[in-house]
């Protein structure tokens, strides 16, 4: 078990490693996976789930659904965060982050799992629209790794946390 956790941890820093970009690389590139990422924070997740509580009907829905699924995975993700204590990618891999690091764990993506958590919440609600959320959402795990501050499987994991918080908050 141990040889395999191995041998996944080393295939996820070499995928990472390909993927991440320069702090050197062209600014008009790190500007735009910057406010690609940024769709991910706290701050966005949040005005957008919550803002549409003041509207009517399906909208209204649709952001109760979002804010419920938004906050649901966000505990799960604090409390892996807090019992895993992945370090960044940074700290282990030679490379540098090209943004500033939230904290210091890694595992699972907050910022990956916030924007597929506000997807998969407003997808159900309105499906013509869940194709480019999803996408969105899906860019802003990949920019996790391409700013240098996630590893593939930080993203994944967290991904997987929003659907299953998302399955979960849809049930009830």
């Amino acid at each position: 078990m141990t040889t395999l956790l191995v041998r996944l941890s080393a295939g996820d820093r070499a995928l990472m490693q390909r993927c991440a970009i320069a702090p050197s690389a062209p600014w008009v590139s790190r500007a735009g996976w910057r406010a690609i990422t940024h769709c991910g924070g706290s701050g966005f997740t949040l005005l957008v789930s919550a803002l549409p509580w003041l509207a009517c009907c399906t909208l209204h829905q649709a952001s109760r659904q979002a804010l419920a699924t938004l906050i649901g995975s966000h505990l799960v993700v604090q409390l892996l965060k807090r019992t895993i204590v992945r370090g960044r990618p940074a700290g282990t891999c030679d490379l540098e982050a090209t943004i500033p690091e939230p904290d210091r764990f890694s595992f699972p993506s907050g910022h990956a799992t916030a924007s597929m958590a506000v997807a998969l919440a407003y997808g159900a609600a309105f499906p013509a629209f869940a194709a480019p959320l999803l996408l969105l959402a899906i860019l802003v795990g990949f920019s996790r790794i391409r700013l240098g501050v996630h590893y593939p499987s930080d993203v994944l994991a967290g991904q997987l946390i929003a659907g299953a918080t998302a399955a979960v908050t849809l049930a009830l």
